[in-house]
């Protein structure tokens, strides 16, 4: 019969090993979520960048003088699609929604535009298409959060370690008025 010297480092190390496996498991279940989570961010986004064109040839027939706006809005478009990675994404986005708000603020000075059916269509979309994002955006950073919580605590932060995970970035906007969603009026 084995002396209880050899059972005992036995099971700690059958306890120990299960308990690694287990902690692998779990980080790797969760870093699939956050990355779950950034393609829900990225679908929402594609759905923004693909109603912008739309809106912006609608805008255009109307207020075809306000240019620079409107080319400002383009330019943000392209840059927020070209974007790659969380940070940069973020960024790209921030400024996308400064130059949305700033073309939602030239659409109140033509109100045949308002009163349009095709652009209160594309703007309940877009504002629809807002919300998303947000909520989109929460969860990604929820699920971000939960990530590096685990990554960072002890004792899975030693398995963390061992198979090199890293902390993920938290989707965040730059400044305040980047913080803002499009200001969207139906008046």
């Amino acid at each position: 019969m084995p002396s209880l010297y050899v059972i005992v480092p036995i099971v700690f190390g059958v306890v120990l090993i299960l308990w690694a496996v287990t902690a692998y498991n779990g980080l790797v279940g969760l870093r699939n979520k956050v990355k779950n989570a950034w393609a829900q961010i990225d679908v929402q986004l594609k759905r923004r960048h693909d109603l912008i064109p739309n809106l912006v040839e609608t805008v255009k027939g109307y207020a075809g003088h306000e240019k620079d706006t409107l080319q400002n809005v383009v330019q943000a478009r392209a840059n927020a699609v070209s974007a790659q990675g969380v940070g940069s994404q973020s960024a790209a986005e921030g400024e996308l929604s400064s130059a949305l708000g700033r073309l939602m603020m030239v659409v109140e000075q033509y109100p045949d535009l308002k009163a349009n059916q095709n652009f209160l269509a594309l703007q309940e979309e877009l504002t629809s298409t807002e919300n998303k994002i947000g909520f989109s955006r929460q969860f990604y950073n929820d699920s971000v959060m939960t990530f590096n919580t685990k990554v960072q605590t002890v004792p899975t932060n030693i398995v963390a370690g061992m198979f090199r995970f890293g902390e993920e970035e938290f989707f965040e906007l730059e400044s305040r008025a980047e913080r803002e969603a499009p200001k969207v009026s139906f008046s």
